[in-house]
């Protein structure tokens, strides 16, 4: 594929990467993309209080308005939460804050589904609009 200046700046795609890493990478965004959702079922991180890990589904949906997310740079990114405790609720705000600085969308929703653990699911949403 030519390179049409697209590609300039990301320097994870077509890369070996053996490790997570917090850092998101975008591209431009093609003229007509109004919407873009990514959807993960393999995120996992941990309970802060008992360190069990909890397993989520993460969905990130945004407005692009100049830029679009990468989405190996996100698959990394997400894998940094692995051996860290947090509750959901404060890991859509920080995933939130961390995409929207990057992106500066026209509008992005973080929702976070975590698998039932003592019989509870929990979903937990971080929206924010331009």
């Amino acid at each position: 594929m030519p390179d049409d200046g697209h590609l300039d700046g990301l320097t994870l795609l077509g890369k070996k990467v053996r490790g997570p890493i917090k850092q998101l990478e975008c591209f431009p965004k093609p003229e007509h993309v109004s919407y873009v959702c990514l959807d993960t079922e393999e995120f996992t991180s941990l309970c802060p209080m008992t360190g069990q890990p909890d397993f989520m589904t993460v969905s990130i949906e945004y407005r692009p308005s100049r830029l679009c997310l990468e989405s190996k740079s996100l698959k990394l990114y997400l894998w940094t939460f692995r051996e860290q405790g947090t509750f959901i609720e404060q890991l859509v705000e920080t995933i939130l804050g961390d995409v929207w600085g990057v992106l500066e969308p026209k509008w992005c929703k973080v929702r976070a589904r975590m698998r039932p653990r003592g019989g509870i699911a929990i979903t937990a949403e971080a929206e924010r609009t331009a």
